[in-house]
C-alpha cells in the first residue's frame, strides 16, 4: 500500500458544483470528500481531518465564513480555499482576514484551483504561535 493521497474536502450546497469539483480534484490524484452543507462538514471534521477545504462562501444556515471561524476557534490548521458566486470586497476581506489561503470567484479555472490546493497542502504547518514548524 502506497502513501495516502491528500484528502480535499469540498463543501458546497450546489450539487453540480460539488460533482464537478470532486472530478477535478480526483483528476489531480487527490482524494476528495464532498459535503452539501457547512454543518455536515463540521460534523465530520473531528473524525477525519482533510488536508485542505474548498469552501463555498454562501450556503444556507452555516455559511463559509462561519465554517472558517469554527475551524479557527477549534485550533484546526486546515488550509481553506474559499469559492463564491457572490463576490464582494467585504466578503473577500472577511475570508482573507479569517485566514483563507485563497479566495476565488466562481467559476474558477480548474488549473488555478488545483495549483492553489497544491500550494496550500505543501506549505509548512504552523504551530500554536502562528510560526511555521521546523520540518523534521
Amino acid at each position: 500500500m502506497g502513501p495516502r493521497q491528500p484528502l480535499i474536502a469540498i463543501v458546497d450546497d450546489e450539487e453540480p458544483i460539488r460533482r464537478a469539483l470532486d472530478r477535478l480534484v480526483r483528476s489531480a490524484s487527490f482524494d476528495a470528500e464532498t459535503f452539501p452543507s457547512g454543518n455536515e462538514f463540521l460534523d465530520s471534521v473531528t473524525e477525519h481531518r482533510p488536508d485542505c477545504v474548498v469552501l463555498d462562501l454562501h450556503m444556507p444556515k452555516v455559511d463559509g465564513l462561519r465554517v472558517q471561524a469554527w475551524l479557527a476557534r477549534a485550533g484546526l490548521n486546515i488550509p481553506v480555499i474559499v469559492l463564491t458566486g457572490w463576490d464582494s470586497p467585504e466578503a473577500h476581506r472577511l475570508a482573507i482576514d479569517g485566514g483563507a489561503f485563497a479566495y476565488f470567484r466562481k467559476p474558477v479555472d480548474g488549473e488555478t484551483l488545483l495549483k492553489a490546493i497544491a500550494e496550500a497542502i505543501g506549505r509548512p504547518k504552523k504551530n500554536g504561535r502562528g510560526k511555521p514548524e521546523t520540518p523534521q
